[in-house]
């Protein structure tokens, strides 16, 4: 009698398994930046009738796509605790050496693209080197970078577009007649995104460098190889970013991508990442992007002006900053 009066009193007092809202409302409470995705999406698509139709949702993901693939590339860097200015001039620079070579200099399409690629690989190197052994911070490195990576795409294309080869400008393209290129390229560098950070030795190390960096090296990180991976790889996506970019205009520009590394920086921090290190994912960076396109588009459909739309966005970006500071005191 006894034990059946236990089970009785344990059934009413054992929780109840949580149902689908409260699942729902507590994932949103854990992801502030998905949550004010959902509220921005619902609230653009009240105010404009055609904000929430496939063609537009599509148009915000080519948006987005840019932005979000240099984003990827500077949270490794921001999760280190570094920054990186020179992404868009390193994007512009690598996508005028793909059309230069493979145009002025006849060279294989994909060898132009190898080429490409290798730029901005090497350009994030050699701000890694002087960050890591150049003792400089990163804010002057990448800034001296920036600086000579816009200076190097004007003097290789004489300050004009070059036309890039038809096979390149595809990517600009939809596959299947409706999904476009672009979100592709951004879905699976968000995918390279998410595997580095969570299952490679350089994506712990990310993390170890940017919670601690001294803390870091006496557990054995070689923490300056590391920084060389982190800029190299910030450098490389910023070049796959730029031949994106030139696919969707048609040709290599040097003045391209200009502001577009803040643009990058936002999305990460928007994300949750912290500008002090040890914190950040790729899904918060691709949320992160998905918010500044859903933000600039609807504001388009809404007709408002561009000017308003910067403050807009410089308002988002600090209310993004202080909810992620207060959230952490909390």
């Amino acid at each position: 009698m006894a034990t059946d009066t236990l089970k009785t009193s344990n059934a009413h007092q054992s929780p109840k398994a949580p149902g689908g809202s409260a699942v729902l409302r507590r994932v949103l409470l854990d992801n502030g930046a998905l949550s004010a995705l959902v509220v921005l999406v619902g609230v653009m698509s009240l105010m404009s009738g055609d904000f929430l139709t496939t063609q537009n949702l599509l148009n915000v993901g080519v948006q987005a796509a840019v932005t979000a693939i240099l984003a990827f590339g500077v949270t490794f860097v921001i999760v280190s605790a570094g920054i990186d200015l020179s992404v868009g001039s390193v994007a512009a620079l690598s996508a005028t050496v793909l059309a230069w070579s493979a145009t002025s200099q006849g060279l294989p399409v994909w060898l132009a693209v190898i080429l490409a690629v290798g730029t901005g690989i090497l350009c994030g190197l050699v701000s890694g080197a002087l960050i890591s052994f150049g003792k400089l911070p990163p804010f002057i490195a990448t800034l001296a970078m920036l600086s000579i990576g816009r200076g190097l795409a004007l003097v290789i294309s004489q300050g004009s577009p070059i036309e890039i080869p038809e096979s390149v400008a595809r990517l600009g393209d939809t596959l299947g007649g409706w999904l476009p290129v672009p979100v592709i390229v951004m879905i699976a560098m968000g995918l390279i995104t998410g595997a580095v950070l969570a299952r490679t030795y350089s994506g712990r190390a990310m993390y170890a460098i940017g919670g601690n960096e001294e803390a870091a090296r006496l557990s054995g990180i070689r923490v300056k190889r590391q920084k060389l991976v982190i800029y190299a790889l910030s450098g490389g996506f910023a070049a796959i970013a730029g031949i994106v970019l030139a696919s969707r205009l048609a040709s290599a520009q040097p003045q391209a991508a200009v502001g577009y590394e803040l643009d990058a920086i936002a999305a990460v921090v928007i994300g949750g990442a912290s500008l002090s290190g040890g914190v950040g994912k790729a899904s918060g960076t691709l949320i992160g992007a998905l918010i500044l396109a859903v933000l600039r588009n609807g504001l388009n459909l809404l007709s408002v002006s561009a000017f308003w739309q910067q403050v807009v966005i410089g308002v988002v970006i600090a209310l993004a900053v202080l909810v992620d500071s207060l959230r952490r005191r909390a």
